[in-house]
C-alpha cells in the first residue's frame, strides 16, 4: 500500500524529507519546513507515517502551498504573459533559447534541440 498526496505516489522506503520532494514544487528545504510545522521527525520513513500524520501533512500542503497541477498552470500562465508583452525573456521563450544570459555559440543544446547542419557557402568563381 503506497502513500498518495495530490495524485502522486510517494516512495515508502525513503525518509520523509526526501519522499515529499517527489511532489512538483516541493524541494528539500520546503519539505523540512512542512515536517517541522506538522511535528513529524524528518528521518522517519514514509511507510512509518500514521494516518493522522498523513492527514496533517495533506492539510498543511493544501492550505499553505501550491503544488503539482495548480503550480504548473501558474508557471505556464506566467510564461505566456511574458511572451504576450514581448519582453526579452518572452522573446527568448518564443525562440527556444536560454533565458538567463548563457552563451549560445557552442552550448545550450538542451534548449535549442539537435544540431541542424548548415551547408557551406560556395566561393564565387571568376
Amino acid at each position: 500500500m503506497g502513500v498518495r498526496i495530490s495524485g502522486v505516489d510517494l516512495p515508502i522506503s525513503k525518509r520523509g524529507i526526501i519522499g515529499l520532494t517527489y511532489l512538483y514544487g516541493i524541494g528539500k528545504s520546503l519539505s523540512k519546513k512542512i515536517l517541522n510545522s506538522v511535528g513529524i521527525d524528518e528521518n522517519k520513513k514514509v511507510e512509518e507515517w500514521s494516518d493522522e500524520d498523513l492527514s496533517e501533512i495533506r492539510k498543511f500542503i493544501s492550505n499553505h502551498i501550491k503544488i503539482e497541477g495548480e503550480l504548473r498552470s501558474d508557471v505556464q500562465i506566467n510564461i505566456k504573459r511574458l511572451m504576450d508583452i514581448g519582453c526579452y525573456i518572452g522573446t527568448r521563450h518564443r525562440k527556444g533559447l536560454p533565458l538567463r544570459g548563457q552563451k549560445t555559440k557552442n552550448n545550450c543544446r538542451t534548449k535549442k534541440g539537435r544540431k541542424k547542419t548548415v551547408a557551406n557557402k560556395k566561393k564565387a568563381t571568376k
